[in-house]
């Protein structure tokens, strides 16, 4: 299966697998539900879900317990960006090319839309339909929370933040990022092994160096199109890092060492996953679609 069909086949998958949900919650405040919904609905690359696949599947994990898993990640990532695009936070009017939640409904409805896809995704965890055994479903929730919290996503958010308008070394910067972009994205490969059946450690060591990298990877590129991306392309304005004067890798190495430092981190991608005694091609072809894509 080439990359761009396994894409396309992990969007379908997942935004079924949250249509079927919603489909159950129909007695809810219609405008709430129409606001969550709105939030899942939105396009995106789904890189998340894929990766909870692509591990997945390689792996030999049952296909139902997949979909759970990647609409839960999906969920929580959908929610941080929900919170992110707040006039609290980031303050954006667009994202994927629409306008941001609070802009299409209000910042009451995109605050409670973003709790909302916060505790779908624990629900769909703690579904009691899953193939594998209550300690690995136990390690699923446990990996996500952590993941998205104090220690992951949320902390880095919080991190990122505190830096804004502030001086901040290479290694504070990589600190952020691995929390705020890498956690969920490692968290994403996570979730594909634990879903599977007997892994080795071993295996499982390689995938979490190989989704450590695609997570700076990510971060650095996405640093690198705030500087040479346009608006129209990325779906949301160019230039807003540098506009709210946050520290990116291009300011702090020039966009000359950004793109070196990207270049390394994908090698070492795939010097993790290449002696692995699986077809990991796909792997191998999503960290180049990391580095190489223009949104």
């Amino acid at each position: 299966m080439n990359l761009k069909h396994a894409l396309a086949q992990a969007q379908q998958d997942v935004l079924h697998t949250l249509q079927r949900y919603f489909q159950t919650q129909q007695q809810t405040q219609p405008q709430l539900l129409a606001a969550t919904q709105y939030c899942i609905e939105n396009g995106g690359k789904r890189l998340r879900p894929f990766l909870v696949y692509a591990v997945g599947n390689m792996l030999a994990a049952h296909q139902d317990d997949l979909h759970k898993a990647a609409a839960a990640i999906e969920c929580i990532h959908s929610y941080s960006l929900v919170h992110d695009d707040l006039p609290a936070m980031d303050d954006d009017e667009l994202r994927r090319g629409r306008p941001t939640c609070h802009i299409a409904f209000d910042e009451a409805h995109a605050i409670l839309a973003g709790d909302t896809l916060q505790t779908i995704a624990f629900e769909l965890l703690s579904s009691t339909d899953f193939d594998i055994g209550a300690s690995q479903q136990l390690a699923l929730i446990r990996s996500l929370s952590q993941a998205s919290g104090l220690l992951g996503m949320v902390g880095g958010q919080a991190l990122d933040i505190a830096a804004t308008d502030k001086a901040i070394s290479l290694s504070e910067l990589e600190h952020i990022h691995r929390l705020k972009t890498g956690a969920l994205l490692s968290c994403a490969i996570k979730l594909g092994y634990l879903c599977s059946p007997n892994v080795e450690n071993s295996t499982r060591a390689a995938l979490d160096d190989y989704g450590r990298a695609i997570g700076l990877a990510f971060q650095v590129q996405d640093d690198i199109l705030d500087v040479e991306g346009d608006t129209a392309t990325l779906g949301k304005p160019q230039g807003s890092d540098v506009a709210a004067n946050k520290s990116t890798y291009p300011a702090l190495m020039g966009l000359d060492g950004a793109k070196d430092k990207m270049q390394h981190l994908y090698q070492q991608a795939i010097d993790a996953v290449c002696p692995l005694p699986y077809d990991t091609r796909v792997l191998e072809q999503l960290a180049g679609y990391i580095i190489a894509r223009d949104h």
